[in-house]
């Protein structure tokens, strides 16, 4: 097998392999991490590798026959490998971080074969040359999933779960119906050539637009479809990191970049009028999750909330169309899951090792937990905008784009959204510094004798890199000069 086939089939091993080891190793916990750990860092491996060749103009492809006259295809285009870098990365991060939050707990062999099983569709996703390709691993993320959100088998997590499957299963029927409806007049459609939309009207087009946007809208949060996901903070903190980071918000918000830019073309959607109705779509989403962020007590559920508004700047970029903002709205996808991880690992910690649930309960925590609020600070300041942290250099494309759009009225949403994230993050970090300790935190006795590096450096790491990508955006490996890349070389004239 040739390495231009092999490749997109070991990323997809590398966490299937450790899936089917979670599933047979259930008591053997040392040896069920060590293949957890070791294939993440093998496929740490196999991206860099890829890295170097997309890079140099290698073509990754595997391609089988699914059924007559649909294929199977694995693709490795620059696009793919931004989202596989990214789910690597926060891979091997919160496997560590998974490991040490799990420990002592049940149903841990479970938890890593679904969770494996999410990375596998993930790679998929990510790596998916036609719509039917993507819409099976679309499917495969639902059914990894749900099992990670009601792990805790508690009725409030259960009752997660089924509000997670009405919204998501109901997304999937709507993206079925759009595939269907497209490839009944335009073929089998892959995503390197685009969808024939010759055969339809433009009502027809507009409307198949819709069912695809709508289905992936479903999994992006866009609002009304996005009650599940604070639903879902009923779930262990690593499966709220990986739904936030790099999953399931995710698909949804690449899925949409695919439609706009691989299936009807960015000329198309300027032509049918859609690109605009979607930019205001994804604005009202970014405005409202912070207002409802801004009304949380809960620091999980607060989180959440700001997830439904930061998934919709990638769909905001995508929508606009001008070359700051696709850039912007790219890179956001990475810059949103290394800061996103780390405040859930924050929260997490918090939750755990000082049975802090509440923003109320903050006060003076900074002093006694000092790498994990110091890395926590880092990605508060990052989701806000502030310089040199990755999500500055985010809003700064979007803003630039927005106004080479002739969209200027986004750069108000834009600095509407910042001023909400400094009035629903700033308050945290203030309690956290500056306030007095309360009176029922622990002791730092308590706290040094609780205190598990593993806990505690995924999220350190993931701020550092948060933190490096706002600074070193100017490189060209860096998540900015990647994202200029396949803009460059795909989607601006």
């Amino acid at each position: 097998m040739s390495p231009s086939v092999l490749i997109p089939v070991l990323l997809i091993l590398a966490a299937l392999i450790p899936a089917l080891a979670s599933a047979v190793l259930p008591g053997r916990a040392i040896w069920r991490n060590g293949v957890n750990i070791a294939f993440a860092v093998f496929k740490l491996g196999v991206v860099a590798f890829a890295l170097a060749g997309v890079a140099a103009g290698t073509e990754y492809e595997w391609r089988v026959a699914f059924v007559p006259g649909l294929d199977m295809i694995l693709r490795l285009d620059a696009l793919a490998l931004l989202f596989i870098t990214l789910s690597a990365v926060l891979w091997l991060a919160t496997t560590v971080y998974a490991i040490a939050y799990l420990s002592g707990t049940k149903h841990q062999a479970r938890f890593f074969l679904f969770f494996n099983l999410c990375v596998v569709s993930v790679s998929g996703i990510a790596m998916s040359g036609s719509l039917i390709t993507f819409f099976i691993f679309y499917e495969l993320l639902t059914l990894a999933t749900w099992p990670l959100v009601v792990h805790t088998g508690t009725a409030k997590a259960m009752a997660a779960g089924r509000t997670y499957l009405a919204y998501t299963l109901a997304g999937s029927a709507a993206l079925l119906a759009g595939i269907v409806w497209l490839e009944s007049g335009a073929g089998p459609v892959e995503f390197v050539a685009g969808a024939d939309l010759s055969g339809f009207n433009t009502l027809d087009q507009s409307l198949i637009f819709v069912l695809l946007i709508g289905g992936l809208g479903a999994k992006a949060a866009l609002i009304p479809l996005h009650a599940w996901l604070p639903a879902a903070m009923a779930a262990p903190a690593p499966v709220s990191a990986l739904l936030h980071a790099v999953a399931v918000v995710k698909a949804g918000a690449f899925g949409v970049v695919r439609v706009i830019y691989d299936v009807y073309g960015i000329e198309a959607v300027a032509m049918l009028g859609l690109g605009i109705p979607l930019a205001i779509l994804a604005s009202v989403t970014i405005v409202y999750g912070s207002l409802q962020a801004l009304r949380q007590s809960d620091i999980k559920k607060r989180l959440a909330y700001s997830t439904v508004s930061q998934i919709s700047y990638i769909v905001l970029g995508a929508s606009l169309a001008g070359p700051f903002a696709v850039i912007g709205g790219l890179v956001h996808l990475v810059h949103q899951g290394l800061m996103k991880i780390t405040l859930f690992f924050g929260a997490g910690i918090l939750a755990e090792r000082a049975g802090i649930s509440q923003v109320d309960q903050m006060d003076g925590i900074g002093r006694r937990m000092p790498i994990t609020m110091t890395a926590f600070t880092i990605a508060a300041l990052g989701m806000i905008g502030a310089p040199p942290v990755a999500g500055f250099v985010s809003k700064w494309y979007l803003a630039i784009g927005a106004y080479q759009s002739g969209a200027s009225w986004v750069i108000a949403v834009l600095a509407a959204s910042s001023l909400l994230n400094a009035a629903y993050f700033l308050p945290l970090i203030y309690r956290a510094w500056l306030k007095p300790s309360g009176g029922g935190l622990p002791s730092p006795e308590a706290l040094a004798a609780t205190r598990t590096w593993m806990l505690i450096l995924p999220g350190a790491f993931t701020a550092a890199a948060a933190l490096g990508a706002g600074l070193f955006a100017g490189f060209e490996l860096s998540p900015l000069g990647w994202a200029t890349l396949i803009a460059e070389r795909t989607y601006l004239p």
